[in-house]
């Protein structure tokens, strides 16, 4: 089976109160980083964006609002739609506000992204190589 699962969905994304505007989510997924989802977001072929994200809490985030801090999931119902209301906070302006952006996606591709996540690692066997890691942060310094 393959390692790696990948989907690009189109997604809406309102930055900074201004009205939403559709823009490209690649999401991905590596069996060798078992709890995480990357989340990649582009514009006319232009990388606005990349995020690191937990795959259970994105999973939650379906269901109902979590997250505290820089990521923050939760489900919306807009009209016939269900969507995945995810906010990032980023950097500090200069006068001392921070970047901000909600990005709405299409829960059910959403969905379908994580179970397909799920067929290479179920919930609950996610192994890390803790030696490797290790081995890693020591090389750092």
């Amino acid at each position: 089976m393959n390692p790696h699962v990948h989907s690009t969905l189109v997604v809406q994304l309102q930055a900074d109160g201004a009205s939403r505007c559709p823009v490209l989510a690649h999401l991905s997924y590596d069996a060798a980083d078992p709890f995480a989802v990357t989340a990649v977001f582009s514009h006319d072929g232009r990388v606005l964006t990349r995020w690191r994200l937990d795959r259970e809490m994105l999973g939650e985030g379906l269901r109902r609002s979590v997250g505290v801090g820089d990521v923050r999931f939760s489900p919306v119902t807009n009209g016939m739609w269900a969507e995945l209301r995810m906010e990032f906070l980023g950097d500090t302006h200069e006068d001392g506000s921070r970047h901000h952006a909600v990005v709405y996606a299409w829960a059910p591709a959403v969905s379908a992204f994580l179970r397909s996540t799920r067929a290479v690692v179920p919930p609950g066997e996610e192994e890390i190589g803790v030696d490797d890691f290790l081995a890693e942060i020591l090389a750092r310094g």
